[in-house]
């Protein structure tokens, strides 16, 4: 016993020594890396001994997470979000040594529609990177979506058969946004609360403002739920208004027309919701809405083009510029960009250029008539600016399909738990995070964020929270922890 004390100490003060010696030399260098060392270390014992505390903490760190091109500068040319990233990719890695070490996920969680349409998903992704015109490229994006769906919805599931981590989860996310917020307006009070530059203030911690804007109004839904949950006191119900009215403040500053779009359509479902209107109506009438949009297309592009307002520093020209595709360079290039995903699907309309070549390849898809001022002749300024175009052109007609088939297989679940669901309070979540995720459904049609941290994290969570409330905490299941937070009991 007392040689084995010895020889611990003597590894442990070795081993201190040498981190202490190789950190000063590589300090005289001007090299920081190895300071992190012993944060590495803890993320990994971490996610070995505790991978819903893992989770957690990159909840925790996605709003304020850093990309490395500005943590440097511009000098690293990749848009790696640190530490969000590295350490979904840690989870993405021991979830795959668990399950090659006999882990299973639980089978009622394996067969719930939305699990087999998100694994379905990522098979025909899969399939149409070894088909893609540019492999290296799409072999990165499918790596990339394995670390956001992988740790953000399966392992995420696992975690919330503990139902008091659904709140955890969302105030951990909610907390640093509210630091983001605080710092971008305060940086944008120096320039009067002015349109034009709500579109940088929000760096570094955001690309612009309609990713920003995107995540503050996911979020509003879920802050107004929590005013109404019975389990919480008056003063964390005060707390939660307090950063409501923060958020809209933000919302209404961000001047993304997205956000409050998808807000107004968040407010509509809730009320077919209150009036019990069933799934199944919802989408019929939604079929009769495209059906009159595409009998009608021309004549409702007619009227749109008679909109010339611009956006504005004026909150009610900003709204009317929503519609604006005659003179509104960020509209323009929006149809300029889904034009050409469209032209790019009738090439390839079954397996598409491959996932992530969009940006790529949609320059020579251009035409002058759709060029806008903000247009590169090369095409190689972002994405299709569509969850649901943006697939056609990469993946082909199954790509988009399969990602609508989540959503509404996802709308269907969260319907069906808001009407069915008896414990109150788990019904006040399972409509809150319903209503922050049509926010984003709706974002989905004009802008795409899930090849980023800041949008994949709430999304895959948010979707994992109704699969899992569906499943063990609907009425029949317990509330007992994942495998994955404990370590595999000893046997003999």
């Amino acid at each position: 016993m007392q040689s084995s004390k010895r020889l611990f100490n003597f590894l442990f003060f070795s081993v201190s020594f040498a981190f202490i010696a190789l950190n000063a030399y590589y300090l005289t260098k001007d090299i920081y890396v190895v300071n992190f060392l012993p944060l590495i270390l803890l993320f990994v014992l971490t996610g070995i001994f505790a991978m819903d505390k893992l989770l957690l903490m990159v909840v925790f760190f996605t709003p304020l997470s850093l990309t490395l091109s500005e943590l440097y500068n511009s000098k690293i040319n990749t848009d790696l979000s640190m530490p969000t990233e590295p350490l979904l990719f840690g989870m993405l890695l021991l979830f795959i040594l668990k399950i090659l070490n006999g882990y299973r996920i639980d089978p009622k969680i394996v067969r719930h529609p939305i699990s087999i349409a998100i694994v379905a998903n990522l098979t025909w992704i899969a399939f149409t990177a070894f088909t893609s015109t540019l492999p290296m490229v799409s072999f990165k994006f499918l790596v990339a979506r394995l670390w956001f769906v992988i740790p953000g919805y399966f392992i995420t599931t696992q975690v919330f058969r503990d139902k008091k981590n659904i709140r955890r989860f969302l105030w951990l996310y909610i907390l640093p946004l509210m630091i983001v917020v605080f710092y971008t307006l305060t940086e944008h009070s120096k320039f009067d609360f002015a349109e034009h530059p709500a579109n940088w203030v929000v760096k570094p911690f955001y690309n612009d403002h309609t990713s920003y804007g995107a995540m503050l109004a996911m979020f509003i839904p879920v802050l107004i739920g929590f005013f109404f949950l019975k389990s919480y006191n008056g003063l964390i119900k005060f707390l939660s208004l307090l950063i409501l009215g923060v958020f809209l403040i933000g919302t209404v500053l961000s001047y993304t027309r997205a956000a409050w779009v998808s807000l107004a359509v968040a407010l509509a479902l809730l009320i077919l919701l209150i009036l019990k209107i069933r799934f199944r109506t919802i989408m019929v009438f939604i079929v009769i809405l495209m059906g009159i949009f595409f009998l009608n297309q021309e004549k409702i592009m007619m009227a749109l083009e008679k909109n010339n307002q611009d956006s504005s520093d004026n909150l009610a020209e900003h709204v009317e510029s929503i519609s604006n595709i005659s003179t509104d360079a960020s509209n323009k290039e929006r149809l300029n960009r889904w034009n050409c995903a469209f032209r790019m699907f009738e090439t390839k309309p079954i397996l598409g250029y491959g996932p992530g070549t969009y940006s790529f390849k949609y320059g020579p898809f251009q035409v002058l008539k759709d060029k806008t001022i903000i247009s590169t002749n090369h095409g190689d300024a972002g994405n299709a600016h569509s969850e649901y175009i943006g697939p056609l052109a990469e993946s082909g007609i199954l790509g988009s399909m399969s990602f609508i088939t989540i959503l509404v297989l996802v709308l269907s679940t969260g319907m069906k738990l808001y009407f069915n669901l008896k414990d109150k309070g788990l019904r006040v979540l399972a409509c809150s995070v319903l209503l922050g995720l049509m926010t984003y459904f709706v974002h989905g049609f004009m802008n795409n964020f899930l090849d980023t941290d800041k949008a994949s994290v709430p999304f895959w969570g948010f979707i994992a929270m109704l699969t899992a409330i569906d499943v063990y905490h609907s009425g029949n299941s317990t509330n007992e922890p994942s495998q994955l937070t404990l370590p595999e009991p000893a046997t003999e």
